[in-house]
């Protein structure tokens, strides 16, 4: 199963054909549950984006979680990856899409409902071809030329608690 480079930098996956001869397809590590997973289209901008997170931006492995359950409206969700601070609350929410599938208005909605819950102050969507980030403020969701560090993120969120007292 081949796929496509995308628009995030290489990193040298660990891949396994799945051991299940009736299914025929392969798995990639997840170094951050700690297992095997199916490799899908999804899965593939995951993996690339995670890696991206930690060696592109700063954020410490140790403080991002794939596959975060949440209950929104009484109904069991997964949030694809959440970024924690330090105080470990939620920092960053990233909903990833097939190469192959748009980024829309939907997958912001998505996005938006588990924030609902989460409260974390960036979202970002990403297909491994186009990247969106956005902070979350008083005055809304405000669209960001770039994804910042871990340090801005943190940094903003330092910034937001003093200003509060």
């Amino acid at each position: 199963m081949a796929f496509p480079a995308l628009n995030l930098p290489p990193i040298e996956a660990r891949l396994r054909a799945d051991g299940d001869s009736r299914r025929g397809g392969m798995e990639i590590y997840d170094s951050l549950r700690c297992r095997w997973v199916a490799l899908t289209p999804e899965e593939w901008v995951r993996q690339h984006f995670v890696s991206f997170l930690a060696a592109r931006r700063g954020v410490p492995e140790v403080l991002m979680g794939n596959e975060v359950p949440l209950k929104l409206n009484g109904t069991a969700r997964r949030c694809d990856t959440v970024v924690f601070d330090r105080a470990l609350k939620p920092l960053c929410i990233v909903e990833y899409k097939a190469p192959s599938v748009a980024v829309t208005q939907k997958v912001f909605d998505q996005i938006a409902r588990y924030n609902s819950v989460l409260q974390a102050r960036y979202l970002i969507v990403s297909n491994g071809m186009s990247h969106y980030c956005c902070r979350y403020g008083a005055c809304g969701y405000e669209f960001l030329r770039d994804i910042p560090s871990f340090a801005e993120m943190a940094d903003t969120e330092n910034n937001l608690r003093i200003q509060k007292k």
